[in-house]
C-alpha cells in the first residue's frame, strides 16, 4: 500500500478509504454515448434487391449463363464482354434476375479488362506479368463463384467491380 491510499492502474478509479464514500464522477454535458445508435457502414454502395418470389429454373439458368459466358473471353477476344452483353440484352426484360446479374457480370468484366490493360502496360516494368496472372485467376474464380450463386437463385456482387452500368 502506497502512502496516501491505494494506487489503481491508469484509467481505473481507486477504491475509497474505509469509512469514506467514493467521489462520484460528474457526467459531462453534450454527447451521451449510451444513447447513440451505432450503424455499420455499407461496404457496397449498390443496394441489394429485395428477395422476390421463388425463381423459375429458366431464370436461374439465364442468370448463370450471364456469368459463365464471360469465360469465353479466355478463348475469343473480347468474348468476356460480348457473351454477357448478348445474354443480358436478350433476357433482361423477361427475367429481373438476369437484368441484375447481367449488369453485374458486365461491370466486373469491364473492370477485369481495365485491370488486364494496366497489367499489360506494366509488363515493361516486369511486375505486369505477375499482375496479369493474378487478374486472370481472380477473374476465373470470381466468375465461377458468381455462377454458382446465380444458379442457387441468389444475387451476387463482385468485389472490386466498378459499377459503370446501372
Amino acid at each position: 500500500m502506497a502512502i496516501g491510499g491505494p494506487v489503481a492502474p491508469l484509467g481505473v478509479r481507486a477504491p475509497a478509504p474505509l469509512g469514506q464514500e467514493a467521489p462520484k464522477l460528474r457526467r459531462r454535458s453534450g454527447f451521451d454515448a449510451s444513447r447513440a445508435v451505432r450503424q455499420r457502414p455499407r461496404m457496397d454502395s449498390t443496394p441489394t434487391p429485395p428477395p422476390a418470389a421463388p425463381l423459375s429454373n429458366d431464370a436461374k439458368m439465364w442468370a448463370t449463363l450471364c456469368h459463365l459466358s464471360a469465360l469465353s473471353g479466355f478463348i475469343v477476344p473480347f468474348g468476356s464482354l460480348i457473351g454477357p452483353l448478348i445474354i443480358w440484352q436478350l433476357k433482361k426484360n423477361e427475367f429481373p434476375i438476369v437484368d441484375d446479374q447481367g449488369k453485374e457480370a458486365l461491370n466486373f468484366q469491364i473492370t477485369t479488362l481495365i485491370a488486364a490493360i494496366v497489367s499489360g502496360i506494366l509488363i515493361f516494368v516486369a511486375i505486369g506479368i505477375v499482375l496479369l496472372i493474378v487478374v486472370a485467376i481472380a477473374s476465373l474464380v470470381l466468375t465461377i463463384i458468381a455462377a454458382i450463386k446465380a444458379n442457387n437463385g441468389e444475387t451476387y456482387r463482385y468485389p472490386f467491380a466498378l459499377r459503370l452500368i446501372k
